[in-house]
């Protein structure tokens, strides 16, 4: 019989990019700071973590990098800073990699442009495997990364579904379980990859290649509420109709606890 997975109580958050596609709106901030209520969307998600048990959040920076720092100072206990100096040239496996003697044990992997209702973190830190990829059903939102699984784990990602070797189990929501095992081989993986570039994202290049070696669940919420901000479009999207059914699905959630 396996052992239970250990208990997570950190966070990493990735918040380098430079959030080109979205100039008009971000002026001078980082995109986690856009705001869709009376807090950024950093902050409203670092709320739904300490609320799920998280204690710990680590957040790699890059483009506008203060903003974050003063949110450290702010939030400070709970909220640590580490910054990627290569942001403007890297993908983002090399953000996580900037992370690496900050993280010890098990944690969960964010994006800081997402916007998720609170069960997203819940169906992760509740499941059984030690390594896994949230996965939701179609969007229609745009620019998905759609999921292959084999024999229940994943095996293939790619925003063009046909180029998979069958159909997609999901989308990616850009949420991730991944034990210390997991980061090593991730790790090594892209300390490899980087002899060579360092545009190697987490995902599609890396979790891939890691998943050839062992395996990661991908959890499927089929109904899942949530949206990724990378341009106009998503922006519009999420302000029209996914904020306000978070906001209503996590009021539910507070009103019946447990759900």
């Amino acid at each position: 019989m396996s052992s239970p997975s250990p208990a997570i109580d950190t966070a990493v958050i990735l918040a380098a990019g430079r959030g080109t596609r979205l100039a008009g709106e971000l002026k001078d901030c980082p995109k986690g700071f856009l705001r869709l209520g009376e807090k950024p969307i950093i902050e409203e998600s670092i709320d739904r973590l300490l609320a799920a048990g998280i204690s710990d959040v680590v957040i790699v920076t890059g483009h506008c990098a203060g903003h974050y720092e003063a949110l450290a100072q702010r939030r400070a206990g709970l909220v640590r800073v580490v910054h990627n100096p290569r942001y403007a040239d890297s993908g983002s496996m090399y953000s996580l990699w900037c992370a690496r003697d900050l993280v010890q044990g098990p944690f969960l992997l964010l994006e800081s442009d997402l916007v998720y209702e609170p069960r997203a973190l819940r169906c992760l830190l509740d499941e059984p495997a030690a390594d896994a990829v949230l996965l939701s059903g179609p969007t229609g939102a745009g620019d998905e990364v759609h999921v292959e699984l084999r024999d229940g784990y994943l095996a293939g990602m790619s925003k063009q579904a046909a180029a998979l070797g069958g159909p997609p189990a999901g989308e990616l929501v850009g949420i991730s379980k991944i034990s210390a095992g997991l980061f090593r081989l991730m790790c090594a993986i892209a300390e490899r990859a980087f002899a060579t570039s360092l545009r190697f994202d987490y995902e599609t290049d890396c979790l891939v290649a890691a998943g050839r070696e062992r395996p990661i669940a991908c959890p499927v919420v089929a109904d899942l509420v949530w949206g990724e901000i990378d341009d106009p479009s998503h922006l519009a999207r999420v302000r029209q109709t996914v904020y306000p059914e978070v906001l209503r699905r996590t009021a539910a959630s507070v009103a019946v606890p447990g759900q």
